[in-house]
């Protein structure tokens, strides 16, 4: 992890405790059940920022013998977990909602409820996309799902702003309730979006077809005086690319002639992709594909002579 990291993950768990104050504070004036249903979500931020700061400090671990392919995945463990918790919390607000829809609450002080409420909803936008901008770039799983996660209870924040303030104004009590129950579908889609997204790492799932295309037409420039590769896998974990194939060189090509075709297409898949682990099978030409291979449009044979 590098120290700007660690300085976004830390400085994450404090915001996520001043906006639950603020929040607090919100429904503490107004004694609104939909600012209470906002509060309840900002306690899971500050759980998820810690959770985060967690995951991002194991996923920057060096491999080790015990794993080999370093500790990228602990990113999307987290998510995961995070996203169960956002759905269980969103279960919890809709119950509350329900309860409160048959017994609803006189507001109080609504508009100064209204005021905080919206203080701390700004705040929350700009710290999302701060996380989010710098999680993509940085290709930070945890990063991108916990801004996703605080951007989504901006947007319910402004349609609390609006409902809550209409309350006093128009006489439906029954609206607080109807809002929270709103915040909790919110929440609720936010979650299976984060388990969704994240079980893809999980599961390994193949990177988009473009970029593959672009690995094979890399693999195609670079790899001059091979005849054929074929049978591309790509994985990615984290901010490393995981790329392996076969190639096929003529018999009687050199152990040393066809390390050096392989270390000029390694280097020419890291300049595109970034950061890489590269495997290539070396093969004779008795073993070049006289087909391409159905059915796997990622795995077809590339032509290299």
């Amino acid at each position: 992890m590098t120290p700007l990291q660690l300085r976004i993950a830390r400085f994450s768990i404090a915001v996520s405790l001043i906006v639950l104050a603020v929040k607090y504070g919100a429904y503490y004036v107004s004694h609104s059940s939909a600012l209470l249903s906002d509060a309840i979500e900002t306690i899971l931020n500050v759980i998820a920022a810690i959770g985060t700061l967690g995951a991002v400090t194991i996923a920057s671990h060096p491999a080790d013998n015990n794993h080999p392919y370093g500790h990228g995945k602990a990113e999307y463990l987290w998510a995961v977990i995070e996203g169960t918790l956002v759905v269980l919390t969103a279960i919890g607000i809709f119950v509350i909602a329900c309860y409160d829809l048959f017994h609803p609450n006189v507001l109080k002080e609504a508009f100064f409820g209204v005021l905080l409420n919206a203080a701390a909803g700004l705040v929350n936008l700009v710290w999302a996309r701060i996380m989010i901008s710098f999680g993509r770039k940085r290709h930070s799983q945890a990063l991108i799902s916990a801004g996703e996660h605080v951007q989504s209870d901006v947007w319910a924040s402004l349609a609390l702003v609006i409902g809550v303030s209409l309350i006093p104004l128009l006489h439906w009590l029954w609206l607080d309730p109807v809002l929270s129950m709103l915040v909790a579908l919110n929440v609720l889609r936010t979650g299976f979006g984060m388990i969704g997204d994240s079980t893809k790492g999980l599961m390994d799932e193949a990177p988009d077809l473009e970029l593959i295309k672009g690995v094979n037409n890399v693999i195609a420039q670079s790899g001059k005086g091979a005849l054929e590769a074929h049978d591309l896998r790509m994985r990615k974990v984290g901010a490393l690319y995981f790329v392996e194939f076969h190639l096929v060189v003529i018999d009687a090509m050199s152990i040393t002639e066809a390390h050096d075709i392989c270390d000029h297409i390694e280097a020419a898949i890291r300049n595109y992709l970034g950061k890489a682990s590269i495997h290539i099978h070396v093969e004779p030409e008795t073993v070049a594909k006289k087909e391409k291979l159905s059915g796997l449009k990622h795995r077809h044979v590339l032509t290299l002579s």
